[in-house]
């Protein structure tokens, strides 16, 4: 690229005798988007605080009556009354049930679920069968009270069904006898408001819609479980992971090509090794009786285990990993030349991290920081998703002036609204709130998410910026290490904070909204998927493919916009322009080294993760022999594997990306240096003598190592 067509880009760095890496005198930048979050930070602990208040997480995981009462609670009259029952379960059927995870109908905690048929009007009968239907009643209901006053009161349900308890709900005992719906063994029941013979299909709606979400909440539990058996067993592999990680550190900076390469041949033994093993699975399952359903007709099923007695998904897998496989042999045959550049690069960084070792436990307070983001984010969104309340109206057949308001349905016998209005009725209307907290409910969840994503944006984008001043002070430092700052990467987080908060809250602002774009977009596509509109699912595809692009360039834009403001500390536009110009002016040079850099440490990644998934799955599963006695027993022997195998992803990507943004500095330094310096007397290049030579370079004069 000659040097006019290079000016298109911006105007290249020039020499400056004064320049000496990151500079020390420098001011706050991007201080209105400082104030901006910090106002933001203080609205997110309202929030938090005001959801803490008003909600209650307990709702989310108990059984509560239509009052707001835990069925089964300790030290309450409902302490045995464990079970949640419904006066109506049909209305179950009711899109609300969705919605606000609870059914429009009066619930009542109870001792057990009914066993047997009977209608209100038949327990009236005698005391024997009142007795029995009692148990399914309000408190205040007496035998002596009429049928039409009970129903109008809403004190009984108007029929009572045999039921099974389901994570602690009566839902009607459903079953099939020869192709046709029963309950209790019968078709038709009686639902207690004149209809003597009603199909029992008819609780079938209501009886799904109440269910989704209880089994749901099933294998929630189960996988719970799960981890309550396993979670000793899964720190283990955590940390396997973790000593595997630190291992091809340590080795890196000692051989790191040669550790290159045997992570470029273990990663493909590894998928090598699971295109046989799949393959075996797949063979073996031949003669079995029905494994050769398709994935398609199986459907979606719970229980995942499922899955793995199929051929087809076994075939899929050999089909996937071959794919990988054939993809990473031919890079690494067009890319072999290239590959000699990157791990030059890797020496040198390797270099680096030597004279500031405490840069790779960094990535812990990284995840410190960002466990408190998730954490807060996790609890204020369950107390926001719990603080709705049984809401009751005034309901009158008449024409009753308080028709509509609000009631307290446990003195609304004695208020002046029953006086004013002695028919009317205070009866359950919705889950919800008539607070100006409820009204804007959905807009405080809002914010919940938005103040996630730019919260757990700007602490990734801190410990870049910190990584990014440390490792700039290496490359320019004249003399090693006696240049080098006492406490570097302290150093450099200590100037990003007090005076480029306000870059990094830009930063990750933008990125956060683009985010943000993509999740109601992945929502618009979940809403859409039993749309016909093609043209609709065409536009959202292009949608979703275009702001998945301008994430990953924003991303790219961020890291390298960092770097700029670590080293010139100067405001986050400027610095992302002037570090985007840089790259344009050097794109040959950003292609052979930066990204074949990504894609050798994300290999590294990928041997740690296979390493340590392929243990977990023998030891979990129990193909092992010697470890049958050992491994514990499981509902779902992929939990623990899934988990063990996503940790050491997590914990593998934190050690790498060490030494990426490392790389990453270090090229962005040396593409600055070359456009300052020309290697004569007066104007030495400061790269060191292993990137000189990879770039034919030289200095006339020896300045330095």
């Amino acid at each position: 690229m000659e040097l006019e067509e290079k000016k298109k880009y911006g105007e290249p760095f020039k020499h400056d005798p004064s320049f000496k890496g990151p500079i020390q005198n420098r001011s706050c930048t991007d201080i209105v988007c400082c104030i901006i979050f910090i106002i933001a930070i203080l609205g997110y602990i309202a929030v938090g605080i005001l959801a803490w208040s008003q909600g209650d997480p307990r709702k989310a995981i108990y059984p509560t009556d239509s009052r707001g009462d835990f069925c089964g609670q300790a030290g309450t009259p409902l302490e045995n009354k464990r079970k949640l029952f419904y006066f109506n379960i049909m209305k179950c059927a009711s899109p609300m049930v969705l919605l606000s995870f609870q059914c429009p109908t009066t619930q009542l905690c109870v001792e057990k679920c009914p066993d047997k048929f009977m209608t209100l009007a038949k327990a009236l009968t005698n005391d024997k069968e009142f007795n029995y239907y009692k148990n399914f009643c309000k408190e205040t209901v007496t035998r002596s009270m009429s049928l039409p006053d009970i129903v109008r009161d809403r004190l009984c349900p108007t029929m009572l069904i045999p039921s099974k308890s389901f994570t602690r709900r009566c839902f009607p005992a459903l079953g099939l006898k020869g192709g046709v719906v029963t309950v209790g063994n019968s078709t038709t029941f009686d639902d207690g408001e004149g209809n003597v013979e009603r199909d029992a299909k008819d609780l079938v709606d209501g009886v799904k819609n109440a269910t989704v979400l209880m089994e749901a909440r099933q294998v929630v539990m189960k996988i719970f479980e799960d981890y309550t058996h396993s979670w000793y067993w899964i720190l283990i592999g955590l940390v396997i992971a973790m000593l595997l990680s630190l291992l091809f550190v340590v080795l890196m900076r000692f051989l790191a090509g040669i550790m290159i390469w045997i992570i470029i041949i273990a990663v493909i033994a590894v998928i090598g090794y699971g295109i046989f093993h799949c393959y075996m699975e797949y063979n073996s399952l031949k003669n079995e009786p029905g494994a050769n359903v398709t994935l398609q007709e199986l459907g979606f099923q719970t229980d995942l285990t499922v899955y793995l007695q199929v051929r087809q998904t076994w075939l899929a897998f050999v089909i996937i990993l071959a794919i990988v496989e054939v993809i990473i042999i031919l890079l690494l045959i067009f890319l072999r030349k290239r590959i000699l550049i990157a791990i030059a690069l890797i020496k040198e960084a390797s270099k680096a991290i030597r004279y500031m070792m405490c840069s790779m436990f960094y990535p812990l307070f990284t995840f410190l920081l960002l466990t408190i983001v998730v954490a807060y984010w996790a609890v204020t969104a369950v107390f926001l998703s719990t603080s709705n309340d049984a809401i009751y109206k005034v309901v009158s057949q008449l024409n009753c002036v308080h028709s509509g308001n609000s009631c307290d349905p446990a003195n609304y016998s004695t208020s002046k609204m029953k006086a004013d209005c002695p028919d009317s009725q205070c009866n359950f209307a919705y889950y919800g709130g008539e607070t100006v907290y409820h009204k804007y409910l959905i807009a405080l969840q809002f914010y919940n998410v938005f103040l996630f994503f730019w919260c757990a944006n700007f602490v990734i984008a801190l410990g870049q910026m910190s990584l990014a001043g440390a490792f700039a002070s290496y490359y320019w430092a004249f003399s090693k290490p006696g240049d080098i700052p006492t406490f570097p990467v302290f150093s450099a987080m200590g100037r990003s904070l007090r005076y480029h908060t306000g870059s990094l809250a830009f930063g990750s602002l933008i990125l956060s909204i683009v985010q943000i774009i993509r999740v109601l977009l992945e929502y618009l596509d979940h809403k859409l998927k039993g749309a016909e509109n093609k043209f609709a699912k065409f536009l959202l595809c292009c949608l979703k493919c275009c702001f998945w692009c301008l994430e990953k360039f924003i991303k790219f834009m961020n890291r390298n916009a960092y770097i700029m403001v670590a080293v010139h500390g100067k405001n986050f536009c400027a610095s992302a322009i002037s570090a985007l110009n840089l790259l344009a002016r050097n794109l040959l040079r950003v292609a052979v080294v930066d990204k074949v850099t990504d894609f050798l440490l994300f290999l590294g990644k990928l041997l740690v993760v296979g390493l340590v998934g392929v243990f977990a799955f023998f030891f979990f599963s129990g193909r092992v022999k010697a470890f049958e006695n050992t491994a514990p027993n499981l509902h779902y022997y992929w939990v623990p594997i899934l988990t063990v195998v996503i940790g050491s992803y997590l914990i593998a990507h934190g050690f790498f990306s060490v030494y990426d943004m490392c790389v990453d500095t270090l090229f962005l330094c040396f593409l600055e240096d070359l456009e300052r310096n020309d290697g004569s007397s007066e104007r030495p290049y400061l790269m060191p003598d292993s990137l000189l030579k990879i770039l034919n370079k030289k200095n006339k004069t020896k300045g330095r190592e």
